[in-house]
Formats: structure tokens, sequence, C-alpha cells
């Protein structure tokens, strides 16, 4: 076994204060989130991709690629969001174990009345205190961390998603063995 890559005294300061403003960051909008719209930064994220997306429609996978989510942590998402009335599921006609989450127009009101509170929290914590030459250097930092880290999740997202079909499988043959 090698020996670990300590950081240095100066990495150690970098990363703790990036940690640290990063939980901040990601509080604070919730916070935000939570008190003015209701709803948590989860569900916000959901009804963004669906208003983003052609007809504001994806397949449920496709919006938890979009998303970065399991597909059990995005079922229960939008089954919460279904129960407010701003998401519904359709089944999809060509894929029986496909279905569709769509943004209703309650779904899409609620959005358009939590951008602005949103957005304005966003700027006010993250790219008010920048510089413009730190906003660009922001954007450089989170592409090259970005770039690192993809293929790695996308490696476990796919592990997962692999383990969730075949749990579901398992789950649909044992329903059929108590047919039978």
């Amino acid at each position: 076994m090698s020996e670990p890559r300590w950081l240095s005294d100066e990495e150690q300061k970098v990363w703790r204060d990036f940690s640290a403003a990063t939980r901040m960051l990601q509080a604070h909008l919730e916070g935000q989130l939570q008190h003015e719209a209701g709803m948590p930064h989860t569900y916000y994220e959901v009804l963004v991709a669906l208003s983003e997306a052609p007809d504001r429609r994806l397949r449920m996978s496709e919006l938890a690629d979009a998303r970065k989510a399991s597909r059990s942590r995005l079922s229960h998402a939008v089954a919460r969001l279904e129960a407010n009335g701003w998401v519904r599921r359709e089944s999809c006609p060509t894929d029986k174990r496909g279905s569709w989450a769509v943004l209703t127009p309650e779904g899409f009101a609620a959005l358009e009345e939590a951008a602005p509170g949103h957005v304005e929290a966003v700027r006010e914590s993250l790219f008010d205190p920048l510089t413009p030459e730190q906003v660009k250097a922001l954007g450089e930092i989170s592409a090259a961390v970005l770039g690192r880290l993809s293929p790695k999740c996308a490696a476990a997202e796919a592990e997962l998603a692999m383990r969730e079909e075949t749990f579901t499988d398992l789950g649909d043959s044992a329903e059929l063995a108590k047919a039978d």
C-alpha cells in the first residue's frame, strides 16, 4: 500500500473553507426555498428539469440522470410532487416498464412563483461576493472537478441502476410466483 498523499497546510485550509462554504450555501438555499416556496431544493430541481424539457415531460430514467439521482429517490420525489398536483406520471406506450414525468400547469405556476426568490438567493450568496474574474475561475474549477468525478459517478450510478433493476425484477418474479 502506498503512502497517502497528505494535504499541505494551504490545501487543508482551502478544502475546509470549500467544504464549509458549499454546506452553508446548500443549507441557505434549502432554507430559502422551504421558507418562501414551501418546497425542498430537490423538488425545485425536478420542476426546473421538467420545465426545460420538450413538452415539459421526461422519462423517469432521463429525469433521474438529469438530476444525478437514483431512480428510487427520484420516484419518491415525484410521488410527493404528484401529491401536490405539480407533476403527473404517464405510462410509456412503447415500454410497459417505463413512465413519463409531466409538469402540470400548477407545477409550472409553483416554479414561476419560487424562481425569483431562489435566483436572488443564488445571486446574493454566490455571485455578488465574487469579481467577474472569480466567477470565471469558479466556472473553470467546477468544470475541472465535474470532469474528474463524472466518469466515476456515472459508473457508480450505472451499478446502482443495475442493482435497482435486478431488485425490481426479483420483486416482479415474486409477484408472478404469488399469482401462480
